[in-house]
């Protein structure tokens, strides 16, 4: 004979009937095992809903039904939330969301109920949005061909199409219809990146810097308050994107306030002295208000610095050695650039013209730093205003 109410069995009992519930067996068959009587266990089935699934391992990031028995258990005992979590293992914020998301509408906490509402929760496979609009498909791809990323795409389709929520997909979905290649076909070609599946995130990095300029350099230290604050036009950073063998390269400048891009051609070599012509060829062309200062790193090539402040009257300051994260704009643009100009590849093959069409493309773009207005918009505004000598 059964001594102990429906409700009163202990912990493991209950774990006994329900993993044999869940194994397949009958409701009395069951209960006779853990030794209690049918209306008993019929009860306790009844109080936890459906347990119709069969309970597969999960990673043990998730709870798992014994920590929501723990749980169960440390709530009947009035134990504090932080001393449940600790005893299981995680942390307390993520126990407040298991009590807030799966209790009973009586607001009582029943581990097997909110087990199996775990388990209905979970991911079911289902048709992927790329998969059943061949229009949201098309738009997405011809935004991909012009070198759009996912996030700005997401950002252009709220924008353009603010009441077709269907189209209101995030940059992630975008990212996975790419990897499965339900929007164009997995190529090099489909994402700046050139990735074609997922990369863990970090990459090593070595500490070997450029050469130390021998000549009176002024140090990213020295340089105007203002240009940290963005709020003037006319403050550059530049660097070499390097082609294959160190053979070919080309100067990329970018304004910090604006992120406008131009591209400076070296077909003659990325010597200090051909350096410096192409960038003093480049601001020369310039109107003075937007010629005002420009950070570069501490590499040779630079080694004539003097020379193009005395030509352009652009005032030029380095940067720290190792220290790529003080020319921020500029390493972000490089990586962009690298999606048209590969690693690897001879620089020497890209006319001027195909430069010259590469920055508008990329001066063509929202960004969303600039709350989705392009670089080639702002330069725009900027050069119609009157010049500033304030800086």
């Amino acid at each position: 004979m059964v001594r102990w109410a429906w409700n009163k069995s202990s912990g493991d009992v209950k774990r006994r009937y329900f993993e044999m519930i869940r194994q397949g067996s009958s409701g009395s068959a069951a209960a006779v095992a853990v030794g209690v009587s049918l209306s008993c266990g019929s009860k306790w089935f009844v109080d936890a809903g459906s347990v119709t699934f069969i309970d597969t391992p999960i990673s043990s990031r998730y709870l798992n039904q014994d920590d929501r028995i723990e749980i169960a258990d440390g709530l009947a005992a009035k134990e504090p939330i932080k001393q449940i979590a600790a005893r299981i293992g995680k942390s307390y914020q993520s126990v407040y969301r298991e009590i807030a998301r799966h209790r009973r509408p009586n607001g009582r906490y029943q581990p097997w109920h909110a087990h199996g509402q775990a388990w209905e929760a979970r991911r079911r496979d289902r048709p992927r949005r790329f998969d059943e609009d061949e229009d949201l498909r098309e738009i997405v791809a011809e935004k991909l061909k012009e070198k759009w990323s996912p996030q700005q795409i997401s950002r252009w389709l709220r924008r353009r199409w603010p009441k077709r929520e269907t189209w209101h997909v995030c940059a992630e979905t975008i990212y996975e219809g790419i990897y499965r290649g339900l929007i164009v076909a997995r190529d090099e070609s489909a994402l700046r990146t050139g990735r074609v599946y997922r990369h863990k995130r970090g990459r090593g990095r070595t500490r070997d810097g450029a050469l130390k300029q021998c000549t009176n350099m002024k140090s990213i230290h020295d340089r105007p308050k203002t240009v940290e604050k963005r709020r003037q036009v006319g403050h550059w950073e530049g660097d070499l994107i390097v082609g294959k063998g160190q053979q070919s390269a080309i100067a990329t400048l970018v304004e910090r306030k604006t992120r406008h891009t131009i591209l400076v051609p070296l077909a003659s070599g990325h010597t200090a002295t051909r350096v410096a012509e192409a960038l003093t060829r480049v601001f020369a062309g310039l109107p003075r208000k937007i010629r005002r200062t420009l950070t570069w790193d501490q590499g040779n090539e630079m080694f004539q610095h003097e020379r193009v402040e005395t030509d352009t009257g652009v005032q030029i300051y380095f940067a720290d050695p190792h220290s790529p994260w003080q020319r921020g704009t500029n390493e972000n643009t490089n990586g962009l650039l690298r999606q048209y100009f590969p690693k690897g590849t001879d620089l020497h093959q890209y006319t001027e013209q195909r430069l010259n069409d590469v920055a508008a493309e990329l001066n063509a773009r929202p960004r969303l730093t600039l709350k989705d207005r392009t670089p080639a918009q702002l330069m725009r505004r900027w050069i119609k205003q009157p010049i500033r000598n304030d800086g």
